[in-house]
């Protein structure tokens, strides 16, 4: 009788799988092992933090008028030519005007420091200080700051200017502003 080769290998093969479940009747150093681990401190795990549910946020403000357009169309039309001209508003610097010295800083480097009450004439002169320590001297009609700042009147206690800067749509306009003693 012939034994089939699958049962032999089988036959063979058993013993080596066998070989390594050999029982070890000494097994007090598992038990000490599982015995210290056992008295280990047991650190206590945070639960994971409990998440809010997203609420979504619907825009509706897709219909309404855009920020970045004007209200109203400022039209002017120019009477030579009969051609209208948005943003034109008729004011401009004066460019050949020649400059004062207290133009050359922008009004935030500037300050107010004092002021001289001219009793005979009635008018007052603000003393005004520049970033570098200067002390200069100012009336109304005289010009200070960046934006063609004109003086239209000194106070004890501050200066006020009309400053013309840019509209944004080509022309100028006219903005107050104030110098303060500190």
């Amino acid at each position: 009788m012939m034994i089939p080769s699958k049962f032999l290998r089988v036959l063979i093969l058993a013993p080596l799988f066998l070989g390594g479940c050999v029982w070890i009747e000494d097994v007090s150093d598992l038990r000490s092992f599982i015995a210290q681990e056992k008295q280990k401190k047991v650190i206590k795990v945070e639960p994971l933090p409990e998440f809010t549910a997203y609420h979504s946020f619907v825009y509706e403000g897709a219909s309404m008028r855009s920020p970045f357009k004007p209200l109203v169309s400022i039209i002017t039309v120019d009477t030579e030519e009969g051609v209208a001209d948005e943003g034109n508003t008729g004011i401009k610097p004066d460019l050949d005007r020649e400059r004062s010295y207290l133009e050359t800083f922008s009004l935030d480097n500037l300050a107010m420091v004092g002021s001289i009450n001219m009793s005979a004439t009635g008018s007052r002169w603000a003393l005004i200080k520049d970033k570098q320590g200067e002390v200069h001297r100012v009336s109304v009609g005289d010009y200070m700051g960046l934006d063609y700042g004109k003086v239209v009147a000194v106070n004890s206690d501050n200066v006020e200017l009309v400053e013309i800067v840019t509209n944004g749509r080509g022309g100028w306009m006219r903005r107050p502003r104030s110098v303060v003693m500190d």
